[in-house]
């Protein structure tokens, strides 16, 4: 008769203490910075080299931009009517619904459209960023641009970077305009009021400094969820798996870039403006 043998709970790993969790945690998101940082650094220093190819540019533009649109215009037209429901409701008591174009017009330029577009069209550029690179680094194409002495960095991630932080303004312009129609349309067919007082108020609210300061934005949003997606497709491993994880990672991980850079922002450009 054999007997089972008794384990040593004395030669198990322990497992690591909260302090060291901790500890871990943030020398990788220190790491996870300094590496995106070097990716911008590398990018801007491709930039100042010359002119890049046009045809991948132009692909990129097309990629972010012309094809993004469809999702600009749902997002937009709807958020402005919404908008304009809460604010005839909200102010009923008091008028509201001589306040509806200025309510809609001033939080759309200053916050909804420059956020929530940046979200959207982030989320699914960043999400294509990071599998279609993520894809090339498993599957060693990357390594094969080096191998043929060419830059992954110029060829790859300075047209993504660069048409990503031209086409996010572009876009926020087209998102004001429609929410703003989106909710005039409301303030005509549910509330009532004239397209012309409406359009009067908007233009009166919105001064130069709030379409800077909205648009200005954007060319931060769209430099850092760029730098992000291709960073994370870069350092890629794991194969198909690896690849779901990464563009999971960008997703969030942009959209918490967009919300915090957002914050420090509108804190500048309160105190400039």
């Amino acid at each position: 008769m054999t007997t089972a043998p008794i384990l040593d709970d004395s030669t198990a790993p322990e497992a690591p203490g909260f302090f060291t969790r901790v500890r871990e945690r943030a020398d990788n998101a220190f790491e996870y910075v300094g590496g995106i940082t070097d990716l911008a650094m590398q990018t801007i220093q491709q930039l100042r080299r010359g002119p890049l190819e046009r045809p991948l540019l132009i692909a990129q533009f097309e990629q972010v931009g012309v094809r993004s649109i469809s999702i600009v215009i749902i997002t937009s037209a709807f958020v402005g009517m919404v908008l304009a429901l809460q604010t005839a409701y909200a102010l009923a008591d008091f008028g509201g619904k001589l306040f509806i174009g200025m309510v809609v017009s001033l939080s759309l330029v200053r916050e909804l459209a420059p956020v929530l577009m940046s979200l959207m069209v982030g989320g699914r550029v960043g999400a294509g960023m990071t599998a279609e690179l993520g894809t090339m680094k498993v599957t060693e194409q990357i390594d094969a641009l080096r191998a043929l002495a060419t830059n992954p960095v110029r060829k790859l991630v300075v047209p993504r970077v660069v048409a990503t932080t031209i086409m996010f303004p572009l876009l926020t312009v087209i998102s004001i305009a429609l929410g703003i129609l989106g909710g005039m349309l409301i303030a005509v067919a549910n509330l009532h009021l004239a397209a012309n007082f409406y359009m009067r108020s908007v233009i009166t609210t919105v001064k130069y400094n709030d379409l800077a300061s909205g648009i200005g934005k954007t060319f931060f949003f769209g430099f850092g969820v760029s730098l992000i997606a291709c960073y994370n497709g870069l350092r890629t491993t794991g194969g198909a798996d690896g690849v779901g994880r990464a563009t999971t990672m960008t997703v969030v991980t942009g959209a918490i870039t967009v919300l915090i850079t957002d914050f420090f922002l509108t804190k500048l450009f309160l105190f400039l403006f």
